[in-house]
């Protein structure tokens, strides 16, 4: 088998290959070993006829598709290799000679990486940042530990106001017809929370245990059940219990409750320390983002549509995966969101191609720079992950396949990328 290049334009390289008449005709021969069974002929046992035999009936073409499914692969993965040529997608392939006894020539269209070097990526200026811990961040943590240790108490006399839990019964009716979905019973709903339709919540403010309150309300018009769009509705609605939020005392025996401190000043102190570091981290995090945003912005690539497709497809499952942890599936997103997968792809696009920019890059610098991950860095890795696994180091090693191993470290690698452009950046 012979192959060359014909022509290269932009990410597409044009091969030409070449079977001989032998090798196809042994790709023949293993296209008839496999279609046999399917024919049929007079005077022969079902899969016993001789090849002549159905070349005879059919024609030769016959077998031509799958003899090319036999041949062409390894034509093809012998091209790759002879020309060093790293697809990201399917060839496109033409048949330019299957005549018997010649042969056999295939043009394939391989779609490539584009070739691109990155420059004057050291010495990049980029503003300084700070996230100073002020007052109000240690008031909101505190706050959102009395949240947390609150309790509910139930209101016997006292209206319906902002913020409470209230458990209701209710009954949607349109034009004096109750509708699917428009009743419930001993439902829990937080005041001012948005839960409900828009104006349903406000509606319920002064009511007392026990009231039954008609609330009339109009479904939005983007309402995700597309028979309520627009509609106008009343709701037959009875409280049955009123519950207000209380909130512990700010004072040392709170803090002894939450926290392994005996006084509200030590608990306050270690908050501040753990915001203070949190601020720092995210600090250090935003800068080295701003370092490699503005090294990929100075790169133009022309970045190949199956290579974002991939990388759309990869963020699709993750949100999946994340809509599953909630319970939800990404039919349901559709029909809550009024979209469909198409116009999520579109909206995942920009952040795909970003994502894949950036990659590109930050690869190419290591490259250039000649980065490689050590023995002892990769184990180290290794030993970082089994801890966090709670796994013996060992059993954890002994269950990696070989392409773990490249993960670590191709992100070991790609980590100390961009410690390098850190190190030779400048802060203004």
């Amino acid at each position: 088998m012979q192959s060359e290049i014909l022509k290269q334009e932009d990410n597409k390289i044009t091969l030409k290959l070449v079977v001989e008449p032998a090798k196809f005709e042994e790709a023949i021969n293993k296209a008839y070993n496999k279609m046999r069974v399917k024919f049929n002929i007079p005077g022969f046992r079902k899969g016993k006829a001789p090849r002549k035999i159905i070349e005879a009936q059919y024609g030769r073409e016959i077998f031509y598709e799958e003899a090319i499914n036999f041949c062409f692969p390894e034509a093809y993965e012998a091209a790759l290799e002879a020309h060093d040529i790293n697809p990201v997608d399917r060839p496109e392939i033409d048949i330019e000679n299957i005549n018997k006894g010649e042969d056999v020539v295939f043009t394939a269209i391989v779609e490539v990486m584009p070739e691109f070097s990155v420059d004057n990526y050291k010495g990049i200026e980029v503003e300084k940042i700070e996230y100073n811990v002020q007052e109000e961040d240690l008031e909101k943590e505190l706050t959102a530990m009395q949240e947390k240790n609150a309790r509910m108490i139930a209101v016997e006399d006292a209206p319906v106001k902002d913020k409470d839990f209230v458990i209701i019964d209710y009954k949607g009716m349109i034009d004096g017809v109750a509708f699917e979905g428009g009743t419930a019973e001993n439902q829990t709903l937080v005041i001012g929370s948005g839960q409900f339709i828009p104006g349903f919540e406000d509606q319920l403010i002064g009511a007392k245990v026990g009231d039954e309150v008609e609330v009339k309300v109009t479904f939005p018009e983007e309402y995700h059940a597309k028979e309520l769009a627009g509609k106008e509705a009343v709701f037959l609605v009875k409280i049955h219990e009123i519950k207000e939020k209380e909130l512990p005392a700010l004072d040392d025996e709170f803090a002894k409750d939450v926290s392994e401190f005996d006084t509200l000043e030590e608990l306050k102190a270690d908050l501040k320390n753990n915001l203070e570091k949190k601020a720092k981290d995210g600090a250090e995090r935003d800068h080295r983002n701003n370092i490699v945003e503005k090294v990929v912005n100075s790169v133009e690539i022309n970045i190949p549509d199956a290579v974002v497709e991939r990388q759309i497809d990869s963020m699709l499952r993750d949100f999946q995966v994340q809509l599953s942890y909630q319970g939800l599936n990404l039919d349901y997103y559709y029909q809550m969101t009024s979209t469909k997968e198409e116009d999520l792809k579109n909206q995942m696009r920009e952040d795909a191609i970003a994502r894949v920019k950036t990659q590109l890059v930050i690869e190419k610098i290591g490259q250039q720079e000649g980065i490689t991950a050590s023995d002892e860095e990769v184990e180290e890795e290794i030993s970082k992950l089994a801890t966090q696994y709670k796994q013996e180091v060992d059993k954890f090693k002994k269950d990696l396949r070989d392409e773990d191993l490249d993960y670590f470290k191709d992100n070991i690698v790609y980590r100390k990328t961009i410690d390098l452009l850190v190190e030779n950046s400048k802060i203004s």
